[in-house]
């Protein structure tokens, strides 16, 4: 495969960003296998943002020659206070572990935990780091973990960004990947690593699936584990996802945040070439989309009802989850430690 196609697989949605495209394009020039890196907070049941959105991406990296590292932070859930205890955060991971093979099986799964029992030069490498950062900054990306600025923390909340920073190095990582919710640390990382001869990665950050609940008197919110209403689940029920769909905010005409037509162009337009949306025959019939442009287009236009975009969005998204639902069943255990925790 070309350079320049695997840049476009990379690029494809749900990307935001690549910082930087010039040195994407150097690094695969040199480079024929480049380590990339996602991490994840090992937490609540997984939905369409935190499974299949991210497995997709990684999927794309992986077409594109890339070797793909999903970094299970088992240590980064305990200091944010997502469950727990690390015992119960430990068969969580197995469970989160199962989900990531299943979505995208060659991409190689590590343990938080067992990583750092490997490193001997991890520690003094983050104390590295944390001399180079300052106070005010450190403070700064705690939003990176969901937590506002103005929060009262612990001591340890402050640890959880630069392990963060001090992972990408020690796992030796050319692309460092997250969603647009991380990118703080990212260029705490491209400022810092220069100044301690590490290796300064590129960026590529992904779009964050919009809640199902967004209204337009709302601000913007994500996809959340900690509010069931708010997205798909993958352990959802066919009849609970299309009763959750039903009920999404979809303003007709309305593209800016709408949830719905985001699942369309970065999860199912991902997986299928054509889209058919059903009208009835007064309203013209059935109409086919080859790519997501399109049917954004025929939305603002408002050529689509909202019911009908939510009907379609419905039928492809079954397919896409219920093969994966199937495959990754819960223990009782699972469910009570998280239930318990959210």
């Amino acid at each position: 495969m070309d350079i320049t196609k695997k840049i476009d697989i990379i690029k494809l949605p749900p990307t935001n960003e690549v910082i930087t495209d010039i040195e994407l394009l150097e690094l695969l020039k040199t480079n024929n296998q480049p380590k990339h890196y996602i991490g994840l907070e090992i937490s609540g049941f997984l939905h369409l943002g935190s499974l299949i959105l991210i497995g997709f991406k990684v999927n794309d990296f992986i077409q594109a020659g890339i070797k793909c590292n999903i970094f299970l932070a088992d240590w980064h859930t305990l200091i944010n206070d997502k469950i727990g205890n690390l015992s119960e955060i430990t068969k969580i991971s197995k469970y989160y572990e199962k989900a990531f093979n299943i979505v995208c099986p060659e991409a190689k799964i590590i343990l938080g935990s067992d990583f750092y029992r490997t490193q001997s030069e991890y520690w003094l490498d983050l104390v590295r780091l944390t001399k180079n950062l300052s106070l005010p900054r450190a403070i700064r990306t705690i939003t990176i973990m969901g937590r506002s600025e103005k929060e009262k923390i612990d001591v340890a909340k402050l640890l959880y960004s630069s392990m963060q920073a001090t992972d990408i190095h020690a796992l030796d990582i050319d692309i460092a990947h997250s969603g647009m919710d991380q990118r703080k640390i990212h260029m705490v990382v491209r400022e810092i690593f220069p100044k301690l001869n590490w290796k300064k990665p590129i960026a590529v950050h992904h779009q964050i699936l919009s809640s199902l609940k967004l209204s337009k008197l709302s601000n913007v919110n994500k996809m959340s584990k900690s509010d069931i209403n708010s997205g798909i689940f993958i352990h959802d029920s066919d009849n609970l996802i299309k009763s959750k769909i039903k009920r999404a905010w979809c303003e007709s005409g309305n593209i800016i945040s709408n949830p719905l037509l985001e699942i369309m162009k970065n999860i199912i337009f991902h997986e299928f070439s054509e889209i058919i949306i059903e009208r009835p025959i007064k309203f013209g019939g059935n109409i086919t989309y080859y790519n997501y442009e399109e049917m954004e287009i025929d939305f603002a236009e408002k050529k689509i009802h909202p019911m009908d975009l939510k009907s379609s969005t419905c039928y492809y998204l079954l397919k896409i989850i219920q093969p994966i639902r199937n495959k990754l069943k819960l223990d009782q255990d699972i469910i009570e430690i998280i239930n318990k925790n959210y």
